[in-house]
């Protein structure tokens, strides 16, 4: 515990979604398989795709613009940048790099990735909190971008019909009214069950010495071991979260999950004994958005009016994903950030 730590304030929210649609129909040029089968299943009817030379790191710019325009803060003020992503276009520079310098930031502030799967969000949340708290940094931008689909074996019917592109960003910075916009946090892994969601990276060894093992390089998944994982863990988890904050679950007002699987979700709303009017999902028009899907939900939640805000309401926002990874944190929803 953090003695005299300077409180969070949750300044901007924005997000990103390729233009490019690819409905379950769609899927059926490539697939046997049915718009029926797929959303029965998924709870997924279509998803949003990058095309051509688009990337992750596009879209993450252009949620990182929106949510700073609604902070208020100019690039040129921010301390740190973290991004998230399941499998970058590169590994180096960092997406954060790239960000860093298109914004046209003109000092040298550090700027990083992390990777925690779907649970990345929450993870660069946890990590900018600390800076905050201690006072070593001020503002903060989180971007969460990925673009799966470009590591998907499109022959894979079991794997690739999940997932969708898209990025969010999220603005943190010391609160100078003394409230604390992240009422509790927690994150969590388990690597030793991280070989249910797996993505190798190609490469080759030098000619002189013996040869590795071919990769192929796509995301692999054992959907009912997650599933059976999650559906475990997730609702007492989520309990834990709340009462942590001094909460009970009737106090909160909405749940922002993860948009991974609708019989996930639908698993933790009947814990919470929750109306669907709390429970923000967007998976039937995006899919597993990965770590963006929290972010997303929620900005788009704000702008559909399905997310009410002011300095008393209050949402849980949670993740799961490759790793194990998983993390929750109940948040302050104040006027403006979205």
């Amino acid at each position: 515990m953090i003695n005299n730590c300077v409180p969070v304030r949750i300044a901007g929210v924005g997000y990103s979604l390729p233009e490019t649609v690819v409905t379950n129909d769609d899927l059926t040029k490539i697939y046997d398989t049915s718009d029926e089968w797929i959303y029965s299943r998924t709870g997924i009817k279509e998803r949003r795709l990058v095309s051509g030379e688009e990337d992750a790191i596009d879209l993450g710019f252009d949620a990182a613009k929106k949510a700073l325009a609604k902070s208020g803060i100019d690039p040129n003020e921010l301390d740190l940048i973290i991004a998230a992503s399941s499998a970058p276009p590169q590994l180096y520079p960092a997406i954060a790099c790239h960000i860093q310098s298109r914004l046209g930031i003109e000092t040298d502030i550090p700027a990083f990735d992390l990777t925690a799967a779907c649970s990345g969000l929450i993870y660069g949340m946890q990590v900018a909190k600390g800076f905050i708290n201690s006072g070593i940094y001020k503002n903060i931008l989180i971007v969460a971008t990925d673009n799966n689909s470009r590591y998907m074996d499109w022959s894979d019917r079991s794997t690739s019909i999940l997932f969708g592109d898209g990025a969010g960003a999220m603005v943190l910075t010391a609160s100078e009214d003394g409230l604390d916009d992240i009422l509790s946090i927690d994150i969590k892994a388990k690597g030793s069950i991280g070989e249910f969601i797996y993505k190798d990276n190609v490469g080759q060894n030098c000619p002189l010495v013996e040869p590795c093992k071919e990769r192929d390089g796509f995301v692999h998944m054992n959907g009912k071991e997650v599933y059976k994982f999650v559906v475990k863990i997730l609702p007492p988890y989520i309990e834990e979260i709340i009462e942590k904050a001094g909460l009970k679950a009737e106090d909160v007002d909405y749940l922002i999950p993860h948009q991974a699987n609708l019989r996930i979700i639908q698993a933790v709303q009947e814990r919470l004994e929750y109306s669907d009017e709390k429970v923000i999902t967007n998976i039937k028009y995006y899919g597993n958005t990965s770590a963006a899907s929290v972010p997303i939900a929620l900005a788009e939640g704000v702008e559909k009016g399905t997310v009410k805000l002011g300095k008393d309401k209050t949402a849980i926002l949670c993740g799961f994903g490759a790793g194990m990874t998983w993390g929750a944190a109940i948040v302050r929803l104040r006027d403006g950030i979205c």
